[in-house]
């Protein structure tokens, strides 16, 4: 049994093959560039030869003044960025700065070097690279994503990766957010990801570029983090005044709905809820997150959404201004 769920976490990993363009890792980037100094830091989800991160932490080693950059992959040896995992061994490389002064990662450089194992981020010897660490920066295999920030809280990392929007909603993702351990980075919305030639893009949207790689573009997409940046202390300015019309109330569940986390109104005192969107403005200086819809202790129906007149909302996050 056990063979067979790893087998189906496989195949669910090769789904979320998606490749960060090297734009969307600098404009996140660098509003964080005084987190780095001195650090070393752990891309475990990345082909150290052929990914963005590696390339972006590489060439910006002495800038950032990392102490050593740790790449690694899940069962690609490669050179082809889409190898599809078919080579039977993985591979890390630790990278620790420019040695004959001209302030590029040369190939005599860049040590790589084999693992005993398949590279997967919860294997023993990448859990040791993983100790060596002090930020994780990586973009994990979104269908692992509670598993791999499981593993981030358990040993104390700081961390920037990319996942899906709707992981807010986890119950396991949200209470870390409630608890103030992680938050959103500065980029959410639309990322596009290059795929694997033999990826099925279905109902999807995709395209096929002048070299003839494909592309996907998710509009979902935000960047997780535990580092501070500025964003996340702007004050949301509030125009907008409450009127019971406009903000109904829940059916069995004493807050008001707001639609838009614009809409949000500036003289309503009680528990609000509000879009999963909402945490991309969110300052925790400004308000109070209360909890998330299905999942909040009061809940007279614990596990579901709210209703408004018998039919269920979206996915609302409770708040409170402070």
């Amino acid at each position: 049994m056990a063979g067979n769920k790893n087998l189906q976490n496989a195949n669910k990993a090769k789904k979320d093959e998606f490749y960060t363009q090297l734009v969307d890792i600098e404009n996140e980037l660098r509003h964080y560039k005084e987190h780095f100094r001195g650090k070393t830091v752990l891309c475990n989800c990345d082909d150290p030869r052929v990914s963005n991160f590696f390339h972006y932490f590489a060439y910006s080693f002495e800038q950032l003044g990392l102490k050593k950059l740790i790449t690694t992959c899940y069962k690609n040896q490669d050179m082809n960025l889409f190898s599809q995992n078919k080579s039977e061994k993985a591979v890390y490389l630790e990278y620790e700065g420019d040695k004959n002064g001209n302030r590029i990662p040369d190939i005599e450089e860049i040590g790589i070097k084999e693992l005993k194992g398949d590279g997967d981020f919860r294997s023993a010897e990448c859990i040791e690279l993983l100790k060596q660490a002090d930020i994780v920066v990586t973009n994990p295999p979104f269908s692992l994503f509670r598993e791999y920030v499981a593993q981030l809280m358990k040993y104390d990392k700081k961390f920037l990766i990319i996942g899906n929007q709707n992981a807010i909603t986890y119950k396991e993702i949200f209470s870390l957010i409630k608890e103030n351990k992680m938050w959103l980075g500065t980029k959410s919305g639309d990322m596009s990801f290059r795929v694997p030639e033999y990826y099925e893009a279905r109902n999807t949207r995709y395209w096929v570029d002048e070299n003839n790689n494909k592309w996907r573009s998710l509009g979902n997409i935000c960047w997780y983090t535990n580092l501070d940046h500025n964003k996340r202390h702007e004050e949301l300015i509030l125009y907008k005044k409450y009127t019971p019309e406009e903000y109904p109330k829940y059916d069995n569940y004493d807050a008001i709905n707001v639609d838009k986390t614009s809409d949000i109104p500036m003289d309503y005192d009680g528990v609000m809820g509000v879009p999963i969107t909402f945490l991309d403005k969110y300052n925790p200086g400004q308000f109070e997150l209360v909890g998330i819809d299905r999942y909040v202790e009061d809940n007279p129906n614990f596990g579901h959404r709210f209703k408004i007149k018998g039919k269920e909302t979206y996915a609302r996050i409770l708040i409170k201004r402070k």
